[in-house]
């Protein structure tokens, strides 16, 4: 006979493991959809991350790998390039890496069982977002006043496509995130700031990509 398996609402009230505090407490109070699978020993919330990061990085791999080889044959692209405000990405680049080390505060947080922390923390990663998409915005704002609009040249093309679905993905990852917050301050779902942190290291990784290729680089 094989093994009884324990059900969805049995798993969610198992006791804590002794000696662990607070954390213990609060990872074992998370869903039992964030327990390990039998067959690859991998949580279950960080092999679905992984998987949607990898058809990501095809979309964005894909776009990076076409703006580099058209550059090669473009040099001209330099001083087009010229147009971009290249102080304002590079803050843009300390603001990003700024809300990646909030998150991972906010995952230590967790592993401490200090939830109120890693709240603390996951709200300072949405507000650093917004002052990414606030900058942006104002980048864009200015470029279009150049004249230098999406259909303005093949370059501006690739610009406004790269930084814009960057900004999507920063957008998305800002209401993930929020949502995670409000259920780790009800003490619930606590494993999944780790989840989205590792979306949001995805989106600061991108973002190390197109501030040299857009910014720097494209000057030579």
């Amino acid at each position: 006979m094989s093994a009884a398996v324990p059900s969805a609402e049995t798993t969610a009230t198992l006791p804590a493991p002794a000696g662990h505090g607070a954390a213990a407490t609060a990872l074992a109070a998370a869903p039992h959809v964030d327990e390990e699978r039998a067959a690859t020993s991998v949580p279950t919330g960080r092999l679905g991350i992984w998987w949607f990061l990898a058809s990501e990085i095809v979309i964005f791999g894909g776009l990076i790998t076409c703006y580099v080889l058209f550059r090669i044959r473009h040099p001209e692209w330099g001083k087009l390039a010229a147009h971009t405000l290249t102080p304002a990405g590079a803050v843009n680049t300390f603001v990003l890496l700024t809300s990646s080390l909030c998150m991972v505060l906010a995952h230590e947080a967790v592993s401490r069982g200090n939830l109120r922390l890693a709240s603390q923390a996951m709200m300072q990663t949405i507000f650093c977002g917004f002052v990414f998409m606030g900058i942006k915005a104002f980048e864009y704002g200015h470029e279009v006043a150049q004249g230098f609009t999406p259909v303005a040249g093949l370059f501006w093309s690739f610009y406004y496509a790269m930084t814009g679905l960057h900004a999507l993905h920063v957008l998305g990852g800002m209401f993930a995130i929020l949502a995670v917050r409000k259920a780790v301050a009800r003490g619930q779902h606590v494993r999944r700031v780790e989840i989205v942190g590792i979306y949001w290291h995805f989106v600061d990784i991108v973002w190390i990509f197109l501030f040299p290729l857009l910014y720097l680089a494209s000057r030579g």
